[in-house]
């Protein structure tokens, strides 16, 4: 059977975030959701560009 302290300390363990994670700058998720609006706009220029230019 497991002594209660190395339980607490397995817990504690568990929230932590690994250590080369650690070292990551992660980037806010608006810049996320900006830069997926943008890839779609452009996806759809690309794939419509016939029927966009026939418009004008």
């Amino acid at each position: 059977m497991r002594p209660l302290q190395s339980m607490d300390e397995e817990k504690k363990n568990l929230n932590k975030t690994p250590s080369k994670m650690a070292r990551l700058t992660w980037p806010k998720s608006k810049y996320g959701v900006y830069a997926a609006i943008i890839i779609i706009v452009i996806i759809n220029v690309l794939y419509y560009k016939d029927q966009l230019l026939s418009l004008i």
